[in-house]
């Protein structure tokens, strides 16, 4: 089984990772396309709304769209060719953060939890290591997802979520990003974070920043790109309870 050394700080993804991929692709997204619509045209005046349509619309721009405030519809319209592309632009996660809290709150779903991942999270939280997560979610959905999980709140595990506004997650900057951002309440180094996916391309990115990294390869339907094939570079394993820190 591997065996990580000097490892201070965990940072996490989610999807395919702690959870299952088919929660997120075939409840959560499904569910954002659904009320999408009904939540813009009920909420486009809020100012946080207000401010996802803006940056939809610069974004837009820069994909050669041209949309403006004053058709709402054909904001939505690109919104859902976006969910359908599985586009990680930030102002769709942080639109679809806000209607995920709707479903969670009015008990609609619950979030997927790999047994595992949650038994091996808790012993680690227990035994005094930080835990992070870094998902393309917004940190308002990551939050979401896991304060309702099916095993409970588990949001007193973590210390802290970082999203795209660190960066993509196929970008080495981004993990020099985070690693910045941890420095300020640790006293760390790159190789004392344990980056976790099921994603080679993210783990080549975080290993290039001087991380470890750890290839969760629970299935085939976990490798979610056609890309990952077995790999020298990165320890892989089956499950969370496979990962031993030293």
């Amino acid at each position: 089984m591997p065996e990580f050394n000097h490892v201070k700080i965990i940072l996490t993804d989610i999807e395919g990772t702690t959870s299952s991929i088919s929660f997120v692709k075939d409840v959560l997204f499904p569910y954002a396309a659904e009320k999408l619509s009904d939540f813009l045209h009920q909420h486009h005046q809020d100012a946080t709304v207000q401010q996802h349509i803006k940056a939809t619309i610069e974004l837009a721009k820069q994909e050669g769209n041209d949309l403006t405030t004053d058709n709402l519809d054909t904001i939505i319209e690109c919104l859902q060719q976006w969910i359908r592309d599985d586009k990680k632009a930030t102002p769709l996660k942080a639109l679809q953060g806000m209607i995920w809290q709707q479903g969670y709150e009015q008990g609609d779903y619950q979030a997927h939890m790999y047994p595992d991942a949650t038994a091996q999270l808790k012993q680690w939280h227990s035994s005094g290591v930080p835990l992070y997560v870094y998902s393309s979610g917004s940190v308002q959905a990551q939050k979401l997802f896991y304060q309702y999980s099916q095993d409970g709140d588990l949001l007193p595990l973590f210390s802290g979520y970082f999203d795209t506004t660190s960066g993509g997650k196929r970008e080495a900057q981004s993990y020099r990003n985070i690693l910045a951002e941890l420095q300020k309440n640790h006293d760390i180094v790159a190789e004392d974070v344990l980056f976790l996916s099921d994603i080679k391309e993210e783990l080549d990115a975080a290993q290039q920043s001087g991380m470890q990294t750890c290839w969760l390869q629970r299935d085939a339907a976990s490798i979610n790109n056609t890309t990952a094939t077995a790999s020298d570079a990165h320890l892989s394993v089956d499950q969370f309870t496979d990962i031993h820190l030293s």
